[in-house]
């Protein structure tokens, strides 16, 4: 399997604060690899780096062999390949759904208006939500508008897509339905990076998972092995919190 990720000793500072501090993260093609640890410890920041969000300070990252961290390389063509949803939908409010699916296809890959929306309405379809195309968000609830800012990341047709907390902000019983979609992401083979408080989902979706503590990856290995019987005493004691919390 090729790699369709490398992140290699990539560091990032805000001011003072050193968030990232060498992290060292390899994703093969078609594996879905979640990021753990408390907040602050990076994962946010890690994200957005690989999409270029924030311009990395030391290290470089690869993505399907281009190191996209160089100077010369074209970010918007490079997001294109990248989808990323955050734990706030970002929905255009004044815009139906379709028209929120539909607008970067049109503008960033000059895809047809028709075959646009003709693409736009199946996705719509394959996530429950062929009968909301033409609602406003906020006509919408909040677990209907993340599953629509995700069909919206994969309207670009991305290689690698970016999860970052994308339930956090949802009510307990919204969760399982945007879960369910990224279940099913999963299964299609996307590849996926996913920062995620849900350990229960992350010991279910993931072949990796990978616990940031103060800007590197302190341990990564198998969801059991990880969940069950970590190694280092610092990872023991943040799911032992977990657990404390009932959250695993």
């Amino acid at each position: 399997m090729s790699e369709a990720l490398v992140v290699d000793g990539v560091r990032k500072s805000f001011g003072q604060l050193e968030v990232l501090r060498g992290v060292d993260l390899a994703v093969e093609e078609h594996e879905v690899v979640c990021l753990i640890g408390a907040s602050g410890s990076g994962k946010s920041t890690l994200l957005r780096c690989v999409n270029l969000l924030e311009p990395i300070d030391e290290g470089r990252i690869v993505v399907e062999g281009l190191e996209i961290t160089d100077r010369g390389v074209d970010v918007n063509r490079v997001r294109r390949r990248i989808g990323i949803v955050f734990q706030a939908y970002n929905l255009f409010p004044h815009m139906s759904v379709l028209a929120n699916v539909t607008l970067a296809p049109r503008l960033a890959l000059r895809m047809p208006h028709a075959q646009a929306e003709a693409e736009a309405t199946t996705l719509l379809g394959r996530f429950g939500l062929a009968d909301k195309r033409n609602d406003y968000p906020d006509r919408l609830s909040g677990g209907q508008q993340q599953r629509v800012a995700i069909v919206r990341a994969l309207a670009m047709k991305p290689d690698l897509m970016l999860l970052d907390e994308v339930t956090s902000a949802l009510d307990p019983e919204l969760v399982a339905e945007v879960l369910e979609v990224i279940r099913e992401l999963a299964a299609a083979g996307m590849t996926m990076l996913i920062a995620t408080h849900e350990m229960s989902f992350a010991r279910d979706i993931a072949d990796r998972v990978c616990f940031l503590d103060e800007g590197v990856i302190l341990e990564q290995g198998p969801p059991e092995q990880i969940l069950s019987e970590p190694k280092e005493p610092r990872t023991q004691q943040f799911l032992q919190r977990i657990i404390e919390a009932g959250r695993l």
